[in-house]
C-alpha cells in the first residue's frame, strides 16, 4: 500500500459469548442445536489511514449468531453461524465504506467427522463482503484432517485458500501444526 517498510496495522477485538439454549453435548439425541448469540467490538489503531483508503470508521461491531449440532451416533459436528458486520478485511482495514455503512449478512460454516478413534477430518467456509475499492475481498475457505495418536499429541495438516487479504492476491497455503499437550 506504499506506507513503508514495517508499517502495521494493530486491531483490538473483545468479544461476548452467550449460549441461548440447547446442549451441543447433552441434546445430541435432538433435532435442536445449540445456540448462541454474540458480540465482537474491533478497534483499529490506524483511522487516518483508514479513511484515507475509503473506510468510514476504525471501530465496529460484529454481531452473531451460531448454530452447533453434534451427532455422536455419526461422529460429526456441524456447526453454522449467521454475522452481521461492517469490517473490511474483518477490520483490519476498517468497518463501512464512502458508499456503504450498513450491516451485510454473511454465512460461516464449519463441520468435522471423527472416521476412525485417532482420524478427524473437516472443512470451514466464511463469507466477506467487500466494501472498499481499494482492496477486493474473497471468502475463505480451508480443508483439514488431523491426526491424535494419543491424548496429548495432535497433528494437523490443512489447506487454507483466503484469496485476496488487503492488496495481495492469491493468499493460498499448507498448514501443518503439531500440538503437544501435558
Amino acid at each position: 500500500m506504499g506506507l513503508g517498510q514495517g508499517f502495521t496495522f494493530r486491531q483490538d477485538i473483545l468479544g461476548v459469548k452467550a449460549k441461548v439454549f440447547g446442549d451441543a453435548v447433552l441434546d445430541q439425541d435432538r433435532w435442536w442445536p445449540q445456540l448462541s448469540i454474540g458480540m465482537q467490538f474491533k478497534n483499529n489503531n490506524r483511522d487516518a489511514v483508514l479513511r484515507a483508503i475509503g473506510a468510514r470508521n476504525d471501530k465496529g461491531v460484529d454481531l452473531y449468531a451460531s448454530a452447533t449440532k453434534l451427532y455422536l451416533a455419526q461422529s460429526l459436528l456441524v456447526n453454522t453461524t449467521l454475522r452481521f458486520t461492517k469490517a473490511n478485511q474483518l477490520g483490519i482495514l476498517g468497518f463501512g465504506s464512502a458508499t456503504s455503512n450498513a450491516y451485510k449478512p454473511t454465512l460461516e460454516g464449519s463441520a468435522a467427522l471423527l472416521f476412525s478413534r485417532n482420524w478427524l477430518i473437516g472443512a470451514e467456509y466464511r463469507m466477506k463482503p467487500s466494501d472498499l475499492a481499494i482492496a477486493r475481498e474473497n471468502d475463505w475457505y480451508d480443508a483439514f484432517i488431523v491426526w491424535v495418536p494419543t491424548k496429548n499429541i495432535s497433528i494437523t495438516a490443512a489447506y487454507v485458500n483466503l484469496g485476496n487479504i488487503v492488496i495481495r492476491d492469491n493468499q493460498r497455503a499448507a498448514y501443518l501444526s503439531l500440538q503437544l499437550g501435558f
